[in-house]
């Protein structure tokens, strides 16, 4: 699943370009891009998050070109690290988004930050994964593959997640972005919750349903159905 957005990344960002990273967890992506001559910033709520991530990145050789910094997505107007920033990029992967609830304000926030034109990938957990209904059922638990439906959100480990469809998502972030593509992650892969077991004991069949899945990733309705689904946005002009 994070190849699938790897190559999206690959599509659109070049090397000397400053990207800003949301979430970046334990910075395996910020180290993808670093490893292709991008300087990301690279950002997380977690100390413990950023701590993983700069001690990856000096053992790798890298921290000329992966800066850290604490940043809260509910407050990011507030951030002042941050502040007269620009960037040529913005990413956000594997459901950071899903800890919000007010997207429109972070797209406010994020909007003076970047470049005009500058793409911004998004990968978050939509409603409608087919894979909780499969897995919770094999689980014996079908009452828990309703929950991303829930319109509160659903606790988990003292956060509030919530799951926003791409439409809801898309017009949060507009009028400062415009959408230009939608792909689906994880519709053909199980994701891990499903299938990483499975996975490691049949990795051929592994490679022909990643090739299968990258093949037809853009056909409605399937981005709609997965686990994740990737919004691609460009911040616009005006």
């Amino acid at each position: 699943m994070r190849r699938a957005v790897w190559r999206r990344l690959q599509a659109h960002f070049q090397p000397g370009m400053k990207v800003l990273e949301l979430n970046c967890g334990t910075g395996e992506d910020a180290l993808f891009l670093a490893r292709r001559g991008l300087s990301v910033t690279a950002t997380d709520v977690s100390r413990s998050m950023l701590d993983r991530t700069r001690q990856k990145a000096r053992q790798a050789g890298l921290g000329h070109l992966i800066e850290v910094l604490p940043a809260d997505l509910n407050s990011l107007h507030e951030e002042g690290s941050l502040k007269g920033r620009r960037f040529q990029g913005l990413l956000s992967n594997m459901g950071g988004l899903n800890c919000l609830s007010d997207w429109e304000a972070l797209a406010q926030a994020l909007a003076p930050m970047l470049e005009p034109g500058s793409p911004a990938l998004l990968c978050v957990m939509g409603p409608l994964a087919v894979w909780d209904w499969i897995g919770f059922s094999l689980q014996g638990r079908p009452s828990q593959a309703a929950r991303r439906l829930h319109p509160g959100g659903v606790g988990w480990k003292g956060l509030r997640i919530r799951y926003p469809s791409p439409g809801r998502l898309t017009r949060a972030f507009r009028p400062h972005f415009r959408p230009s593509r939608l792909s689906a992650v994880g519709i053909l892969l199980p994701p891990p919750l499903v299938g990483e077991d499975w996975a490691r004991r049949h990795p051929l069949l592994l490679s022909l349903l990643e090739g299968w899945e990258r093949r037809w990733e853009t056909v409605f309705p399937l981005p709609y159905l997965a686990d994740h689904y990737l919004l691609e946005l460009e911040r616009t002009r005006r």
